[in-house]
């Protein structure tokens, strides 16, 4: 079949909730994709940042196909040989003391919810149904309804009430708005270190530190989503090591299986994950053995090849090249390590033109919040290949101001 075959048979049998680029990928190999047809293309998104070790990666794949010849799920009503091991090394490598299992990004932000309101209620001793937690203006945490009820987008929630109460909304990166905000109720702040969906936004340094203060003075957790920033994206394990702070839970999922299998988890202290009793939270695929070891390899793989060093020198060397580029229709170049977002004058037609010219030259990248170009290879990704993928975005872009872009 063609590109267009596939094509048409998503479009009649599938929901319309995604607008693809009309590409239809059939193989990848480390920062490379093939579609049906068999041009190569340099993937610049890494899957939202699950595929930070590239794709089928040997040594993850490895993992896969040989605990998924022994045993791939019991359930939690019994116990693993994965599952320890798992807790011990993921535990050990971010400093956590405790970890709890989902599968996606947004089960651990639920998981996440429930673990600190609960906590506002037994320990901190907020009245029953009372708790409050503070997220940010312009967030993206999923698509659950819980999650939506709490974005300050519209499209994301028209059509999908009532919503669940207990948020309160502020500017992000604004810390004084944070405190303004804090009353007897707070139990918690959620928030992203770097707005990812949001299209790339960094918040002001010291932000990251003001949180931790407030949280500290009026008692509070503090959570980050580091589902897209976390382990090795902004060239430190966390991005919250930037501002040297720790969190009182962190949320991680996506590269933590390096995009063969759905694995999150909440990693957190122990009064945050002491709260939950047995039979108040679970999963049936929540730290099966197949996840376990596909995780173990995951967290080796960027720990023993250094990817965390080259996201932050790669990261630099696309940075400073973006930064040079002085092109007619780049407002502002901001990232950190290798998430990149490029937006564009209001002028330039939105940044999904550019995603297909780019994809014309064997680039996939792609559009959000409209006019942000965003860019997020996989860690593995060499100077020779970043020096391509500039050459590409060079063209595309203009490489001069006046210029006109090659769309």
């Amino acid at each position: 079949m063609k590109a267009e075959d596939y094509i048409a048979l998503e479009d009649r049998y599938g929901a319309h909730n995604y607008s693809p680029l009309d590409v239809v990928l059939a193989k990848g190999r480390g920062v490379w994709v093939w579609d049906v047809e068999g041009r190569r293309y340099m993937d610049c998104l890494s899957a939202y940042s699950a595929l930070n070790q590239g794709h089928c990666h040997p040594a993850i794949l490895k993992a896969l196909t040989e605990q998924a010849a022994k045993l791939t799920l019991t359930s939690r009503a019994f116990r693993n040989d994965q599952l320890g091991p798992f807790y011990q090394e993921i535990c050990e490598l971010t400093r956590s003391h405790k970890v709890l299992p989902m599968n996606s990004g947004a089960e651990a932000v639920e998981t996440a919810v429930k673990a600190v309101r609960k906590w506002g209620y037994s320990i901190k001793g907020v009245g029953l149904d009372q708790a409050e937690i503070i997220v940010c203006e312009n967030n993206f945490h999923g698509r659950t309804i819980t999650i939506v009820g709490f974005s300050s987008h519209e499209s994301y929630k028209e059509g999908f009430g009532p919503f669940t109460p207990g948020f309160r909304m502020v500017p992000f990166g604004d810390a004084e708005a944070v405190e303004q905000a804090v009353n007897e109720n707070t139990v918690g702040i959620l928030v992203e270190p770097i707005q990812g969906e949001g299209g790339i936004v960094i918040p002001p340094d010291g932000y990251l530190r003001a949180l931790r203060r407030i949280c500290d003075e009026n008692r509070m957790v503090l959570v980050l989503d580091e589902i897209q920033t976390g382990l090795g994206r902004t060239g430190k394990l966390f991005a919250e090591e930037h501002e040297g702070i720790e969190a009182d839970a962190t949320l991680v999922g996506k590269a933590l299986s390096g995009g063969f299998y759905p694995v999150s988890a909440v990693l957190s202290n122990s009064e945050v994950l002491s709260v939950f009793m047995p039979g108040e939270h679970g999963s049936t695929f929540g730290g099966n053995p197949l996840g376990c070891a596909v995780a173990r390899a995951a967290l080796r793989v960027l720990t023993e090849e250094g990817l965390i060093d080259n996201a932050r020198r790669m990261g630099g060397r696309f940075m400073d090249a973006l930064s040079r580029m002085n092109s007619p229709v780049v407002a502002e170049v901001r990232g950190r390590g290798l998430l990149i977002g490029l937006e564009l004058i209001p002028e330039a037609g939105g940044a999904r033109r550019y995603c297909e010219a780019l994809r014309e030259r064997g680039l996939l990248c792609n559009a959000t919040r409209e006019h942000v170009l965003r860019l997020a290879p996989p860690l593995i990704i060499t100077e020779e290949e970043t020096d391509w993928a500039l050459e590409q975005l060079g063209e595309v872009l203009g490489k001069e101001a006046g210029v006109s872009p090659d769309v």
